[in-house]
């Protein structure tokens, strides 16, 4: 396979820029806003949706600094405590801070398991939550459009909490990631915990070789 054109990897790596500095979540939207920038025809040959994710991981590592890892950890810390929050609805961590990536807008997105999205809203409503609701569309292999609730409110730390319910047996097989197609990563608690611990042992040692 020939390597990406210099072009090519100039929109891979401003789309990624975009994405992390405005929050952009559209792949699409972002190529184009892209294409615009650079003054590229949007005809041109675009990068694929993993190559724009590849340089985002790049461009957040290269960028890394102690106030952008502090703001990792508090939001790893901020899906925990949801997360044990709603500990009954098996929650699962997905998107940008799984892979790692801080994004300008404090973003948790968050799986959750349950036989209604109703019995969800009105436990939130219980314990004086509110939320707004939306649908999110994935589409298969197969080419089926399968649409899923969410609900986004407000969590711990100034962050917004982006919560998919799926079905009780959705646990078993993830939805396709808009990246690849694949099965979307997803962590169980534990798994994040184990990310937190790693983060914050990453951030003393950077410490003392400071």
């Amino acid at each position: 396979m020939p390597a990406p054109s210099r072009v090519r990897q100039e929109l891979a790596q401003e789309a990624a820029r975009i994405m992390l500095d405005d929050g952009i979540r559209d792949f699409g939207l972002a190529k184009r806003k892209a294409a615009e920038h650079l003054g590229v025809d949007a005809r041109h040959e675009m990068p694929g949706n993993l190559e724009i994710q590849d340089a985002a991981i790049e461009r957040s590592r290269l960028f890394a600094d102690a106030d952008s890892q502090a703001a990792y950890r508090s939001r790893l810390a901020a899906a925990l405590v949801v997360m044990e929050r709603l500990r009954h609805l098996e929650p699962r961590l997905v998107g940008p801070l799984l892979q790692g990536l801080v994004e300008s807008q404090p973003l948790i997105n968050l799986h959750g398991f349950a036989e209604t999205v109703e019995e969800v809203i009105l436990e939130l409503g219980e314990r004086g939550i509110h939320c707004e609701t939306g649908e999110h569309r994935y589409r298969s292999r197969q080419g089926r459009e399968q649409r899923v609730p969410f609900l986004a409110f407000r969590g711990p730390d100034d962050t917004d909490v982006e919560l998919t319910i799926f079905p009780l047996d959705g646990i078993r097989q993830a939805p396709p990631s808009p990246v690849d197609g694949r099965p979307m990563a997803r962590a169980a608690r534990h798994e994040v915990e184990r990310m937190l611990e790693d983060a914050a042992q990453s951030a003393g040692l950077s410490a003392a070789a400071d």
